[in-house]
């Protein structure tokens, strides 16, 4: 008896035990059933419990996380931190990211799982021997066939490589699609996705992103010189896709691109999709160098209006784009891709637009007008990059030439030299291109849009809008300072994310149709791609404009308010309002 009383007792214990064992399990696995994605879980755990870390189908909805975009537009780098934010830093978690409607195969973008011997965690990086060779990076119409010859070796070269190779064409190429599609998750935020465009995060992602896409095809060269060539379209001699790119035996060629650009078609820096302006090459070409004189000059005083604007960890995304983000970027992306395609695949969306090998020459080129602007005072100002802490200490999870997982952050990026590579063999036509005002285009008797009275905002875009917005009297501690610039704001953009949109935006130009193909007075443009997303979701951003050497060009510095008027050009958009602020980075 005493015996049958202790295995008793022993079954009891051991199923109080089981039963708390399998209430544990349920507390744990329950909120992971129920939304996975609002858990961050580490790898191991995901592989024992059959969930696959690359396939979850996390969607993420902007309108439930904390969003930045009605702050300040005098929040900016110097001290708009208060400490409650942090630096978004990319996790090891990636989950299947949202693609446009009538994706191409493949639709899965997230990278490989890291090797056993990486299955610590990411490296972190470390900057090469500054006795390495120093890379020059040249434009295509410079460097020559031999060497283009090379670039395209290195193209195939990656494409031979295994698919599951993180140094592969394949993959590679999926890096783009992953930090566009929220596929990858923001550490600490896993409902969040990372997506680098339309943020301060734009121009050191790509810059880390063809970094190590440059080592790679030096590994597999077995040349340690080797420098990606860029394609170099603000310059005339470069505005055209480059001949050796259409050539449909090398490996450089990509069928899907916009076979009405092929060359000698010129390049359109401004392009709308399927928009053609129809201008002669002349012409063209002039239109070009003021947009990128626009973009690059007037428009780019500050690092928020050219680089975009703060994105830290917990926002929504796409807080707002810098200037070249806008136009030359979008734009270019757009022309290139296939105008035939819903999504103007390949170039002209952003999950696939690394999928053509005129991608990274592109952005090759992008990253050099980084350094540009670095280089360029505009007034009596001189450009810097951001100091804000939550900028420079953003990460982003990419693999080396040695296929090993980095973790790489902003600050890495800053200096070219430290990267060992540099730009050469290409000028700055569009320095001086100051477009010229058009006169009688701002009678004050009758608009080119809705009446001033009559605009309530919010609006939808259906229409021109023309408002006048009144001007605030500078702060006076800022009175002195020369620095300062008066800034547009296009606040609450709501945007269809599943389809291309374009604005212009004209300064006292009620007659706005009057104005020629680059004229002064139209200030700006909003153009996207198609952003990750369901048909009708919104995307919701902002737009800044820069006024300072717009307003002394058109004599209305001592204006009491300034005219704009807003032109829509293609799909659907709705704007909050309008303001002018002084902002001082």
């Amino acid at each position: 008896m005493a015996g049958s009383s202790s295995r008793n007792g022993g079954l009891l214990t051991l199923r109080i035990i089981l039963l708390c064992a399998f209430a544990a399990a349920a507390i744990t696995l329950l909120p992971l059933v129920m939304d996975p994605c609002a858990h961050s879980l580490s790898r191991s755990i995901l592989a024992a419990s059959g969930l696959d870390a690359y396939l979850l189908p996390c969607t993420t909805d902007a309108s439930k996380a904390p969003s930045s975009h009605g702050k300040d537009a005098n929040r900016t780098s110097g001290g708009g931190n208060t400490g409650a934010r942090r630096p978004i830093i990319t996790d090891q978690l990636c989950v299947k990211g949202v693609l446009p409607p009538h994706a191409l195969p493949p639709f899965q973008c997230c990278p490989p799982p890291p090797s056993t011997s990486s299955a610590s965690g990411p490296i972190n990086f470390t900057f090469p021997d500054p006795a390495e060779p120093l890379r020059t990076r040249r434009p295509v119409h410079v460097v020559g066939a031999e060497y283009m010859a090379k670039y395209a070796r290195a193209v195939a070269l990656m494409k031979a490589l295994p698919q599951s190779d993180p140094r592969s064409f394949y993959q590679q190429a999926n890096i783009h699609c992953a930090y566009c599609t929220g596929a990858h998750r923001q550490l600490g935020y896993p409902e969040l996705g990372i997506q680098i465009h339309f943020s301060w995060l734009f121009f050191p992602f790509h810059r880390a992103y063809l970094y190590f896409f440059e080592r790679i095809a030096a590994k597999l060269l077995g040349d340690p010189a080797f420098a990606l060539p860029i394609w170099s379209w603000d310059v005339p001699e470069g505005m055209g896709i480059p001949e050796v790119f259409t050539d449909e035996a090398s490996p450089l060629y990509d069928p899907i691109r916009e076979p009405s650009h092929a060359p000698p078609k010129v390049a359109d820096l401004d392009f709308s999709y399927r928009l053609e302006k129809n201008l002669t090459d002349e012409q063209q070409i002039l239109h070009n160098l003021r947009v990128m004189y626009k973009q690059m000059i007037s428009g780019a005083a500050l690092p928020s209006l050219f680089m975009g604007q703060p994105y830290r960890a917990g926002d929504a995304a796409k807080p707002g784009a810098g200037t070249v983000e806008l136009a030359p970027h979008n734009s270019m992306h757009t022309w290139t891709g296939d105008n035939s395609r819903p999504n103007a695949e390949n170039m002209g969306v952003y999950y696939s637009a690394g999928r053509d090998p005129l991608f990274y020459p592109h952005h090759g080129n992008i990253d050099r007008l980084w350094e540009c602007w670095r280089r360029i005072a505009t007034g009596n100002r001189t450009h810097e990059d951001f100091t804000d802490p939550d900028w420079l200490d953003s990460s982003f999870l990419l693999y080396d030439e040695e296929a090993r997982l980095v973790r790489i952050t902003v600050r890495d990026v800053l200096r070219t030299e430290k990267l060992r590579y540099t730009y050469g063999g290409v000028g700055l036509p569009w320095l001086h291109a100051r477009p010229p005002t058009t006169a009688g285009v701002n009678p004050k008797a009758k608009g080119g849009g809705r009446l001033e009275e009559s605009v309530r905002f919010p609006v939808a875009l259906d229409a021109a809008v023309t408002a006048e917005v009144r001007r605030r009297r500078r702060p006076r501690a800022q009175e002195k300072q020369a620095a300062a610039e008066e800034v547009l704001v296009v606040e609450g953009i709501e945007a269809d994310a599943g389809d291309f949109v374009r604005f212009d935006v004209y300064v006292n130009a009620r007659d706005y149709h009057r104005v020629p193909s680059g004229g002064r007075e139209m200030a700006g443009s909003f153009v996207t791609l198609k952003h990750p997303g369901k048909e009708g979701t919104a995307l919701r951003t902002r737009m800044t404009v820069a006024l300072n050497e717009l307003l002394e060009d058109l004599g209305a510095e001592g204006d009491d308010s300034v005219t704009v008027t807003l032109v829509p050009v293609t799909g659907q958009v709705t704007i909050g309002g309008l303001r002018i602020v002084y902002m001082d980075e």
